[in-house]
């Protein structure tokens, strides 16, 4: 009780003094009944022993429980006691989460950094506050949280953007880059490396089956049932145009069959340290795959090492002979066939869950790029986030440039 008279106000000291003297009388003479009470009084002691306040706060608190069980006024301020001590608990433990929650974005290691050593920290990064790890898929933005409506500077209209430096591993625009999504048809970069490092016969001849055919989207192929090509020739379309019937039938007939070629390629994303991402299948066509900006980028810089992958993604149109027809392929990017751009390596993709994407390695203003682009809003429109980037890095090149040259001026004129 002493403690109580040196928080109270000094104007309620003798009070207090009285208070705990009666309750300290008060104790005694039940202390006294509880020697001579017999079995009544031990059971009654227990009883009391085994109260929520006693389990709650040790045995001190037990104890007064225990000889002011009855009395109003006691009861109701261990009961505030108790009150203030757990909102102070509360609010440490909210305090404790926050802090740890700010700790966590500030320690968060980027994946580019830890598998691309020599990571310089980006120019430009802007993402939605607390998103760091969103799913942005349009048809899953009901259901969560969609990051489009997150600003950026060039005014992007994809959700997820990633821009990265292939020679100096510095970032220079990141939005959203650690969002997992579905990724459509960016699954078969992953198809055509599993394929490439394979080194299996591109001359061996694959007929295109039942079990080829898009039964989950339904999509169309002029490839039909029984179509007879090789499987460079599936390659090829399965890179340049995206050809859903030729990525799962070079998938089908891997060695050990289909299941065995997914695993390898969740096996060979490990490798690379793409920790964000997950195969079920060859084509895309499921939504569950799914990647981050981030992962994309590593799977990029390891395709572009692949001559053969260079060449197949960014062929500008491709012929082969079916039957006797002569069916012509157009790459899905329009831009390996402008000549302002020089593409190293290239992929798109698009279905409703992923939105319109696009990874491409290109050199742009002397330097060489990795770019990403998730869940764009219309066909056309990562192609202009495309344009975007390019005319703003060709404009921090001029200004560095212009920059550069008016500091040499200021040096040879002193």
């Amino acid at each position: 009780m002493a403690a109580l008279l040196v928080v109270a106000p000094a104007g309620h000291a003798l009070a207090a003094s009285k208070k705990a003297a009666a309750k300290h009388a008060a104790v005694t003479a039940k202390s006294g009944s509880a020697k001579t009470g017999g079995k009544s009084a031990v059971a009654k002691s227990t009883a009391s022993s085994h109260s929520p306040v006693a389990s709650a706060r040790g045995k001190g608190v037990a104890k007064l429980a225990a000889a002011t069980k009855g009395r109003g006024a006691a009861r109701q301020a261990v009961n505030q006691k108790h009150e203030r001590q757990h909102a102070v608990l509360a609010g440490k433990g909210a305090a404790h989460v926050s802090s740890k929650l700010e700790r966590s974005r500030a320690e968060r290691p980027t994946t580019v950094a830890a598998t691309m050593p020599g990571l310089r920290m980006h120019s430009v990064r802007f993402e939605e506050a607390g998103s760091a790890r969103l799913s942005v898929g349009r048809e899953s933005a009901a259901a969560e949280f969609s990051s489009r409506a997150s600003s950026d500077p060039l005014d992007l209209k994809s959700s997820v953007a990633l821009v990265i430096d292939q020679d100096t591993k510095e970032v220079l625009l990141a939005k959203n880059d650690h969002a997992v999504q579905p990724i459509a048809s960016l699954t078969k970069l992953m198809t055509g490396l599993i394929m490439s490092e394979a080194h299996l016969p591109l001359d061996e001849m694959i007929t295109i089956s039942e079990e080829d055919i898009d039964t989950e989207k339904n999509s169309r192929s002029r490839l039909s049932v029984g179509t007879t090509l090789s499987r460079g020739e599936l390659l090829h379309l399965a890179l340049m145009s995206s050809e859903n019937r030729a990525a799962h039938a070079l998938g089908r007939t891997y060695p050990g069959g289909l299941r065995r070629f997914v695993t390898l390629m969740n096996a060979r994303a490990i490798m690379l340290g793409m920790k964000d991402t997950h195969y079920v299948e060859p084509t895309g066509l499921s939504s569950s795959n799914r990647s981050s900006a981030t992962d994309l980028a590593i799977l990029v810089a390891a395709a572009h090492q692949d001559p053969l992958l260079r060449q197949l993604t960014t062929s500008p149109s491709y012929e082969v002979a079916v039957g006797d027809r002569l069916l012509q392929y157009n790459n899905t990017n329009r831009l390996v066939r402008n000549p302002e751009w020089n593409i190293g390596l290239q992929k798109t993709g698009f279905i409703n869950e992923a939105g319109q994407c696009l990874v491409m390695q290109a050199r742009i203003a002397g330097r060489k790029l990795i770019m990403v682009f998730l869940d764009s809003t219309g066909k056309l429109s990562r192609i202009a986030d495309a344009e975007r980037v390019r005319h703003w890095v060709e404009t921090l090149h001029t200004t560095g440039s212009a920059a550069a040259a008016g500091a040499v001026s200021l040096a040879n004129a002193s």
